[in-house]
This record gives C-alpha cells, sequence and structure tokens, in this order.
C-alpha cells in the first residue's frame, strides 16, 4: 500500500516541486523519414499531426484490442522519443520492431542510455529553469540544467526532465539545489489516484481494452488509419459497453493493494491501488465489474473493511 507518512514531501508535491527518479522506465527512440508513418499504423493515437514540441499519450494494442502497454510519445524534430513502464517496455519493443518491416524506420533502446526525473508541483517550472514551458501537456523542448543538455516535457502535474545517463545524479543534484525536494514513487502515487490516472503494469494489464480503463480520450484517436486491435476498440465504442470500468473507492480503512472486491456474494474485481490521502482519506482504484455502479458500497478482503465506488477523478463530499 503506498502510504506517504511524509507531510513535508507531500506539501512540496502540492505547492513546491517534488522530484523523482523515474529512470527505470522504458525508453525507446524511432527515427527515420518514415517514423511517424510507422508509428501510426502501430498505436492508438494520432501520430502524424505530431509537430516538433509536442507529443500524445497512446497504447499499443494485441489483434483483439487487448493492452500489451501504454507509452508517451514527444517529438523533438530529430526523432521520436517514447517512454514506457517498464513491466511493458519488451512487449511494446517487440510490437513496433515487428512493425516496422517495410517502412524506412529505426527502433533503438535508451533505457540505459537516458534519464529521466520528475518535478511535480505548482514550482516544478520554475525550478527546471522552464518556466515558458506551459502547460499543455506533453509539450517539450530543449533545456541545459547547469551545463547538461537536457529534453524538458510537461506532464500534468509538472515537468519530465529527459537527460544522459550519466548524467542524471549530476542533474538531480542541481535541481535539488534549485529548490525541488527529494521524493519517491510512493508519495506522487497519492496524487496520481487522486486525479484517477491507472498505472500499466498496477490498474492495467494485458487483459486490459482501452476503454476499460478510461482511456478513449486520452490515448485513443477515432478518426485515424488502421492499427491493431482498432476494430475492438471501435466496435466497443460505437455499439457497446465494457463489463468492466475504472472507478475510485472510498475505502473505511486502509487496506493493501490485491484485495478482492465483493458486491453482495459476487466478486466484481481486485483493489488495484490503494493509497492514504491527506485530503480524502483512504482512497483506491479498481477495474470493477459494471454491476459495481456508483454509490455502490462493496466488501474489501476479508478484514471488514467496506468501499464506496465514486467517478473519478475524487472530488470532496
Amino acid at each position: 500500500m503506498a502510504i506517504s507518512g511524509e507531510t513535508t514531501t507531500q506539501d512540496a508535491l502540492r505547492t513546491g516541486a517534488g522530484l523523482i527518479d523515474r529512470s527505470e522506465r522504458g525508453k525507446l527512440a524511432l527515427s527515420g523519414p518514415d517514423a511517424k508513418a510507422a508509428l501510426n499504423a502501430l498505436v492508438t493515437n494520432e501520430i502524424e499531426t505530431l509537430e516538433p514540441g509536442t507529443g500524445l499519450y497512446a497504447a499499443v494494442l494485441t489483434p483483439k484490442g487487448k493492452m500489451l502497454g501504454d507509452l508517451r510519445v514527444l517529438d523533438t524534430g530529430d526523432e521520436l522519443l517514447l517512454d514506457t513502464e517498464r513491466p511493458a517496455l519488451q512487449a511494446v519493443f517487440d510490437a513496433l520492431r515487428h512493425g516496422l518491416v517495410g517502412f524506412d524506420a529505426e527502433l533503438h533502446k535508451r533505457t540505459l542510455q537516458r534519464g529521466l526525473l520528475s518535478l511535480i508541483g505548482p514550482r516544478s517550472r520554475t525550478v527546471a529553469g522552464a518556466p515558458d514551458l506551459g502547460a499543455v501537456e506533453h509539450a517539450s523542448r530543449p533545456g541545459r540544467i547547469d551545463g547538461v543538455d537536457v529534453v524538458l516535457a510537461a506532464t500534468d502535474t509538472g515537468v519530465d526532465v529527459i537527460c544522459p545517463g550519466d548524467e542524471t545524479g549530476h542533474v538531480r543534484d542541481a535541481l535539488l539545489a534549485a529548490g525541488a525536494t527529494a521524493a519517491q514513487e510512493a508519495d506522487a502515487d497519492v496524487l496520481r489516484v487522486e486525479s484517477g490516472r491507472p498505472r500499466y503494469g498496477v490498474d492495467l494489464d494485458d487483459a486490459t481494452i482501452p476503454q476499460e480503463g478510461g482511456l478513449n480520450e486520452r490515448a485513443v484517436s477515432f478518426t485515424k488509419g488502421c492499427y491493431p486491435g482498432q476494430e475492438t476498440v471501435a466496435r466497443l465504442f460505437y455499439k457497446g459497453r465494457p463489463n468492466r470500468w475504472l472507478c475510485g473507492l472510498r475505502l473505511s480503512a486502509p487496506v493493501e493493494a490485491g484485495a478482492s472486491l465483493v458486491l453482495g456474494e459476487r466478486a466484481v474485481g481486485t483493489l488495484t491501488s490503494s493509497v492514504v490521502s491527506p485530503g480524502f482519506g483512504p482512497i483506491g482504484l479498481a477495474l470493477v465489474r459494471r454491476e459495481a455502479e456508483v454509490g455502490s458500497e462493496l466488501a474489501v478482503g476479508s478484514g471488514g473493511v467496506s468501499a464506496v465506488v465514486v467517478h473519478l477523478p475524487f472530488a470532496a463530499v
């Protein structure tokens, strides 16, 4: 269970700039004249309209519409930078590599060659020296931090700093000296759950269809050309309704992720993320069967904890 006991760290994430090293994320680069066309044919979102300094979020699917992983795509002008959750890296890499046949494009592994530092909080742009970056998610530009060339990318919570792998420690120290506060992934998880953003490998897996995880608006284009899994995704969107949906849970007490969720006598899902929020108390995320509607009360595990199903993001009641 991700519980942050450091009030000062939570304060930094909400009023200052918390710094988390996410260099373990899987990182790739796609280059060549056909890079955009190739990637456009392989992921759920519209790649060919990207311009240098812009980016987007997308998913890589099986032919049956199940998620192999999700990824961020940044157009630097010279290449497309991709990053994904580490558990999804090999599946995403294999799918992209196999799909490049016939295209003039090259896929490169960059996980060890590049570090990734996340600044979270309203002072992130100031600390990163990027007040001009703006608030549009996935906007990016080159930058320089204490003599090191970096890429600065806007996120929904702050700024990501992508740097040479062997300079990660140096850049991290410079950001701390500029006013950032060191934080851990567990601290950021509180904000992630509050905002209702699922994480692949935690809340989503290779049995998930994007619509089940609430990803259609962020990750799926319904006007672009074909890609693996498109038929399933489009059919479900236009003609059906998924059997599961991503919901928020207001828990009666803290409980570890992995606990079963039961409505009446029927199991309807599993608690996938569980945190204690300073503002909302114990809360969580889960993919639940659609009979678990907003307002339903679920039994959580076997310890007498209950949960009320709510819409995302979490809001004061």
